[in-house]
């Protein structure tokens, strides 16, 4: 008797705590992008409109940004690139700040100098080692940013990690150096300072990623500001040094030479502006997990996308040495969250299941194609 009163205890707990989450899960703030609410979608047709909309806009990011690399003798513009992107995610942040959220700066304009330096650092050497490798490889290092913020979270902050987390970095590496050596032996594009210019660009989104977060937190101010400033600053920033260095005037006439780059440098920058206005919304109504889960897949998309759109050498080596990178980053999700997977609300955990395992699949697909090709 005593014993099924403690079963009905139980189970009256457990049925609470389910209550509990569903509740918690419905009173999420809705996705609002632009000002605009999703919220008459609800929760999961929210979740499906997000998730959909950052792999369009971010796939077709990738196809953007390396078309423009494939037009013409682009390689040594890489820079020039960055700089028309800064000036339009100025424009895009001007109009949200200023005209959606009509709000004042917060944060000190020292500091957004700091950040600025930090993004150039960032998107300028990010976009211009397109000249020198390919876009694959670039997404690859890219997905691997885990390994500067480990290092940093050790030797600055003291941080200790767990088992999983050291795994997931050899893995990460091990698959990152596989990467290279393939893209090394059977792409006549590769150039070391691709990989100098990528890793230059990892260090820094290690530390802009906190930087952001502890001064947005200090300061109370939205992600409009951030952008707003912060791009604003970058493009005085990389419009000196074009200046300085002789580069923009060569770069300001091939561009009038082949005007179509104008056209598509606004559409890769407002793409890419979008993309991340929805990736934000997904992290403050779904959280970080989810949204780390749906970026990394929109990766896995993007190099498939490549290979597929754009003629280039494929070796299988790529397939595998990629699927050992991105199991690194299913660890290290799954590190991260692994007591909210275990004991949080079961849809969440299938949302993520489901991704990964839709990403395994993706990856056969490309093995399939591969040897149908």
């Amino acid at each position: 008797m005593n014993q099924e009163k403690e079963a009905l205890v139980a189970d009256d707990g457990l049925s609470s705590a389910k209550a509990a989450a569903v509740r918690k899960e419905q009173d999420q703030p809705p996705v609002i992008v632009c000002g605009m609410s999703l919220a008459g979608l609800g929760r999961t047709g929210q979740f499906i409109a997000c998730s959909f909309s950052i792999f369009f806009f971010f796939v077709l990011y990738g196809y953007l940004q390396e078309w423009i690399f494939s037009f013409g003798d682009f390689k040594p513009y890489g820079w020039h690139l960055t700089l028309l992107q800064f000036f339009w995610y100025t424009i895009f942040g001007f109009i949200q700040q200023k005209l959606i959220f009509k709000a004042e700066r917060k944060i000190p304009l020292l500091t957004y100098a700091f950040l600025a330096f930090l993004t150039v650092a960032t998107m300028g050497c990010s976009n211009t080692s397109l000249g020198y490798l390919n876009y694959p490889t670039q997404v690859i290092f890219k997905c691997c940013k885990l390994i500067p913020v480990m290092i940093g979270g050790i030797f600055i902050q003291n941080k200790r990690y767990t088992l999983l987390d050291f795994i997931a970095v050899v893995l990460m590496t091990s698959g990152l150096i596989f990467f290279t050596i393939a893209d090394q032996s059977v792409s006549p594009k590769f150039d070391m300072t691709g990989v100098a210019l990528i890793s230059a660009a990892l260090c820094a989104d290690a530390v802009i990623g906190n930087v952001q977060e502890k001064t947005m937190k200090a300061f109370k101010a939205n992600n409009a500001e951030v952008v707003l400033f912060s791009y604003s600053i970058g493009f005085c920033y990389i419009f000196c040094g074009e200046v300085l260095t002789g580069t923009f005037m060569p770069a300001f006439s091939y561009c009038n030479e082949h005007p179509q780059i104008y056209w598509l440098s606004f559409l890769f920058s407002l793409v890419g502006y979008v993309g991340i206005l929805f990736v934000l919304s997904m992290v403050k109504s779904y959280g970080a997990l989810l949204a780390v889960t749906v970026t990394t897949f929109r990766k896995a998309l993007s190099i498939i996308t490549s290979f597929l759109f754009f003629t280039k050498p494929f070796t299988m080596q790529y397939v595998w040495s990629g699927a050992i990178v991105f199991s690194g980053i299913a660890l290290n999700i799954y590190s991260k969250n692994r007591d909210r997977v275990g004991n949080g609300f079961s849809s969440r955990r299938t949302l993520c299941c489901t991704f990964v395992s839709i990403q395994i699949i993706a990856f056969s697909v490309l093995i399939i194609i591969t040897f149908f090709t």
